[in-house]
C-alpha cells in the first residue's frame, strides 16, 4: 500500500508517541513527589497516589495503542514486520511498562517491588530514547 493512505495511521502514532513521553514526565513528576513526601515523612495526599495511577494507566493505554498501530501499519506497508531494529525497542518499551505495572501493583505487600518499579522505570527513560531515535529514523525513509 502507498503511505498516503496509511498517513493518518501515522499521525495517530506521532501524537501517541508525544503524549506518552509528555504523560512519562507527568509520572516522573508525581513519582517524585511521591518519594519526597516518603522520605521526608509528610503525609501522602490522595489525590496525589490516584493521580500517579491514572497516568500510569493513560501509559499503558497510550503503548499498547502504539503497538498495535505499527503493527498494522507496518505489515499495511510492508507485509511483515522486523524491517528496522524500532520494533524491537518497541517491544522492550512494551515489556518496561507491563513490568512496571506489575510491580507497582506489588508495593503494598513487598516492601522491595518499590525500588524494582523505580528501577525498572528508569530503564524505560532509556528504552523511550531508544525508541524515539529508531523511530526518527524509520520516519526519515518517508520524507522526501
Amino acid at each position: 500500500m502507498d503511505l498516503p493512505s496509511f498517513l493518518w495511521l501515522w499521525r495517530i502514532a506521532a501524537w501517541s508517541m508525544g503524549l506518552s513521553l509528555t504523560v512519562y514526565t507527568c509520572l516522573l513528576v508525581t513519582g517524585g513527589m511521591v518519594w519526597y513526601r516518603r522520605s521526608h515523612q509528610m503525609a501522602q495526599p490522595n489525590w496525589l497516589r490516584i493521580l500517579h495511577i491514572l497516568l500510569g494507566s493513560v501509559l499503558v493505554a497510550l503503548v499498547l495503542l502504539l503497538l498495535s498501530v505499527g503493527i498494522v501499519g507496518t505489515l499495511g506497508e510492508h507485509g511483515s514486520l522486523g524491517h528496522s531494529w524500532h520494533l524491537g525497542a518497541g517491544l522492550l518499551v512494551v515489556g518496561l511498562v507491563l513490568a512496571s505495572v506489575g510491580a507497582a501493583a506489588q508495593i503494598a505487600t513487598r516492601p522491595w517491588a518499590r525500588s524494582l518499579h523505580v528501577a525498572i522505570n528508569g530503564m524505560l527513560f532509556l528504552a523511550f530514547a531508544a525508541v524515539s531515535y529508531s523511530g526518527w529514523t524509520v520516519v526519515q525513509q518517508y520524507l522526501p
